[in-house]
């Protein structure tokens, strides 16, 4: 089975979400992980926007990559800027590097339905991504 890690800066929110599309999206037949550079515990607005479409992230852990040290990766997902130029080196022989930096909707503040409409609109664009990915990269 393929080990595939999502790389975001705090695995709380924008990991999440990718990682929960693709538990769902390949349906067991991968191996994924999400992890951070730093851990800042599972974004509350994540679990609630995820809830929304029908996928449970509530059981995650917010994981640091140093968690995962050994695994022969054969993708890493970077969701964001910060992690991409931040990341310690992964050696990994063979692992597909991707790359896509997602708004923090973590960051929105202001009136609650602001802050759900960042968190929504995160949430779709990565749905899209990652569907997008699964159908080029696994099919």
């Amino acid at each position: 089975m393929k080990n595939i890690l999502v790389l975001c800066t705090g695995n709380s929110c924008r990991s999440q979400m990718a990682h929960g599309y693709l538990d769902d999206f390949l349906h067991g037949n991968a191996n994924v992980y999400s992890a951070g550079i730093e851990t800042h515990g599972l974004n509350p607005g994540a679990v609630a926007i995820m809830k929304e479409d029908d996928i449970d992230i509530s059981g995650h852990t917010s994981n640091h990559i140093d968690e995962y040290e050994g695994i022969e990766w054969d993708y890493i997902i970077t969701v964001c800027d910060h992690a991409k130029e931040n990341c310690p080196f992964i050696p990994s022989k063979n692992a597909v590097r991707i790359h896509h930096n997602f708004s923090d909707p973590s960051k929105v503040t202001g009136r609650p339905e602001d802050i759900h409409e960042a968190f929504l609109k995160t949430r779709e664009e990565i749905k899209s991504f990652m569907y997008e990915l699964i159908k080029e990269e696994f099919v």
